[in-house]
């Protein structure tokens, strides 16, 4: 006879019982997903005088201010923005670095820069929405801004 048959319950329900606490345990060991943090790169030391945190900046005849943020380095590369100022608003965001290591990260760029720098302009600020399905390289852009807007004086 089957040693799981009636005659012999308290065997089926000790069994059941090892059974679902090794499946707790095992449940229990697993390790929650966690994001990775975003790190900028050092920026490298600038001639330029007065661009505060490594950032360049050029200012035209016209009163117009350019300078370049730092570089954030995000877990799919690096996002690193320029700024034109001109009288103290902002004026252009050119994204100068973006990841572009595959189609998808192309893809995702083709709809999400140009939603930051109206959110950017908009704003005149780094405080803006994160472009949904591109949570990494909205943080990066939002970091290099406004380390931009920091040297620029905003």
């Amino acid at each position: 006879m089957h040693p799981l048959k009636k005659n012999r319950p308290l065997r089926r329900i000790v069994l059941a019982s090892a059974v679902t606490a090794s499946g707790l345990v095992l449940l229990l060991a697993l390790k929650p997903h966690t994001t990775p943090a975003i790190a900028v790169a050092p920026a490298p030391a600038s001639s330029n005088s007065g661009t505060g945190s490594g950032g360049s900046s050029t200012t035209g005849t016209t009163g117009t201010k350019t300078v370049t943020g730092d570089t954030a380095q995000t877990q799919w590369g690096p996002v690193q923005v320029k700024i034109t100022v001109k009288s103290g608003k902002l004026t252009d965001v050119t994204v100068l670095q973006s990841p572009s290591e595959n189609p998808r990260d192309q893809e995702i760029n083709s709809y999400a820069l140009p939603e930051l720098k109206s959110e950017a302009l908009a704003a005149q600020s780094a405080s803006i929405d994160t472009v949904s399905g591109a949570t990494y390289t909205s943080d990066g852009y939002r970091q290099s801004l406004q380390s931009a807007l920091d040297s620029a004086g905003l």
